[in-house]
This record gives C-alpha cells, sequence and structure tokens, in this order.
C-alpha cells in the first residue's frame, strides 16, 4: 500500500510513561516509577510539525498520564496553533489550573476511563485511593466547561459493575460512553508475548504511535512492532519506509486486507460508537456478531 493510499491522518503522542495509576490491565505498562522518556519538547515539536506537514487531522496526547508531563500545555498549544484537532486521554485525576485554561482556550476534547459507579471498585481497579472520587469530580467540571468528554468503561475484574459505570457517565451528562473488554498488552498479558493476531488489524491504516523514546508503532497496542524513531531519521521517511511496509505487510497477511475487528474504541477521538460492540463490549468483531461473549459486557446505558 502506498502513502497516498494510505496517509496518515491520526496518531498518538505518547508523551510520559509516568502514571499516578498502577491498573493490572495497563497496556503502556505505566505507573508511578515510569519516566518522561527521552524525546524533549524540541523533539515533540518537530514532530508536531511533521504531522502537519505529512497532512494529519487528529493528534491525541496519551501516556502513562499525560496531565503528569510538565510541558504538555506547550506542546497543545503548538498542535492547536498548528490547525491539529487536539484529545487528551487522562484518568483525569491531576488536572492543574494551568491545563484547565489550554483545554478551554485551545479547544480540547478529553477522553477518560472509567471503572464503576462506586469508589470502592474503581479505586480497586487504579490501585489508587481517591481515584474515583478525583475522576468523577473532574468529569463533572469538564462538563461545566463545555470541554467535549469521551468516557470508557473498560471490563476488567469479574463482578465489576461495568453497567452501573457506563449509566453513572450518562447521568453525568456524558455524551459519549464507550467500552471495551481488556486487551492483552502489556501488565494485561500477564507476560504473554503479544502477537499481531491480538491486535485488530487496523494498525499503521492512517494512524501511528510514538512513544517518549522516539519510537514509532503502527498503535498504541502494537508497540512490540517498531516501524522506526523520530530522532534517528523523519517521520515521513518512516512512514511508508521500508521496516513499516514489512510491518503492514504482516498485519495484512494475519487480518487480511480489508480488516474486520473493531479498532478499540478507547483509543480513537474520531470514532464515534457504533455496532454492534460499542457500547456493549460481547465481542470486538463483526464476524462473531452472532457468538455469545466471553467475557463481561457493558449493556447500553438504561
Amino acid at each position: 500500500m502506498s502513502t497516498a493510499q494510505n496517509q496518515l491522518k491520526f496518531a498518538w503522542l505518547e508523551v510520559t510513561g509516568l502514571c499516578n495509576e498502577f491498573c493490572d490491565h495497563c497496556y503502556a505498562d505505566s505507573s508511578p516509577k515510569g519516566t518522561h522518556g527521552t524525546m524533549t519538547v524540541e523533539d515533540w515539536v518537530r514532530v508536531i510539525d511533521q504531522l502537519t506537514d505529512i497532512g494529519a487531522d487528529d493528534v491525541q496526547f496519551i501516556g502513562g498520564e499525560p496531565t503528569l508531563y510538565p510541558n504538555l500545555p506547550a506542546l497543545i498549544q503548538h498542535a492547536h496553533g498548528s490547525g491539529l484537532s487536539v484529545e487528551v486521554f487522562s484518568n483525569m485525576t491531576h488536572i492543574r489550573d494551568e491545563l484547565w485554561e489550554t483545554f478551554t482556550g485551545c479547544g480540547v476534547k478529553l477522553a477518560t476511563s472509567y471503572y464503576s459507579d462506586t469508589a470502592e471498585d474503581h479505586d480497586q481497579v487504579t490501585r489508587l485511593r481517591g481515584s474515583h472520587r478525583k475522576t468523577r469530580a473532574n468529569v463533572e467540571k469538564a462538563l461545566s466547561l463545555n470541554i467535549p468528554l469521551r468516557g470508557g468503561v473498560v471490563a476488567v475484574r469479574e463482578g465489576q459493575r461495568v453497567q452501573e459505570a457506563a449509566r453513572d457517565l450518562t447521568a453525568l451528562g456524558v455524551g459519549m460512553v464507550g467500552g471495551d473488554k481488556t486487551r492483552a498488552f502489556g501488565r494485561a498479558s500477564k507476560g504473554a508475548a503479544p502477537t499481531i493476531s491480538d491486535l485488530c488489524g487496523h494498525c499503521a491504516h492512517e494512524k501511528c504511535a510514538i512513544g517518549p523514546t522516539g519510537d514509532v508503532w503502527p498503535c498504541v497496542l502494537g508497540r512490540f512492532l517498531n516501524i522506526g524513531n523520530v530522532l534517528r531519521e523523519p517521520l515521513s521517511e518512516i512512514w511508508g519506509g521500508a521496516q513499516m511496509a514489512e510491518v503492514l505487510a504482516n498485519i495484512t497477511a494475519e487480518h487480511g486486507e480489508g480488516a474486520q475487528s473493531c479498532a478499540p474504541p478507547q483509543f480513537l477521538p474520531m470514532c464515534g460508537p457504533c455496532g454492534p460492540c460499542v457500547p456493549s463490549v460481547g465481542h470486538c468483531d463483526p464476524r462473531e456478531a452472532n457468538s455469545e461473549p466471553a467475557t463481561a459486557t457493558i449493556s447500553a446505558p438504561a
């Protein structure tokens, strides 16, 4: 597939591996022991400029917890000034005043994960006492400031109050509530090696992810498939280069030319709820539409 056929439209910018939570299912294996990596502010600014030159439309700042990255306001302002649409995926426990001002001033969209309507259940997932209270309060604040907000409920534990969590977000006024199952990457893999078959198949199709050490991946979950490094070569050479072509060929060989699996709805700001798996996540592949769900599901809010 040529770059003309596969234009780069969206990029996840993983600005830090540091997170104040320690969720068992974290695909990025981020934690309080994580770091901001080796990418400098100037490196990230250069990447944003390269994305603009390539013709990208959207970026999503992620982590780790991106609000813990001290230069996030400057990067948001630069991306916004470059004409990119910006979303920040945050656990929303640590949003300082400067960030709220940047969010409103730059038209930032927010997305967050929410695990239960109860503090006990939610905090058990995040392993951070008080996280539910802080996340819920900041969801309310974002809505009061008219900041567009997506909420996602990941089914992590047996007996988790996922249905109630989705209803709680809806009751708060969150207009877009999606769901997902636990994906077997990072800590959720419990030591198993990741495989291409575990991916949804949409990786490297109009999207890529860039990590805090400059590595470029076909998506945030496909970080075991390195297609280059922006500290060594321009993104324009990485996108459509030999490494990417090889990775894309391997993904296509596993999933076919037209990937059938749904992209994980947690991660894409341009994707709204779609049938049949969001906000009900009994299955994440249209070919399995008539099969029984193998894991916990999230029902559509009543």
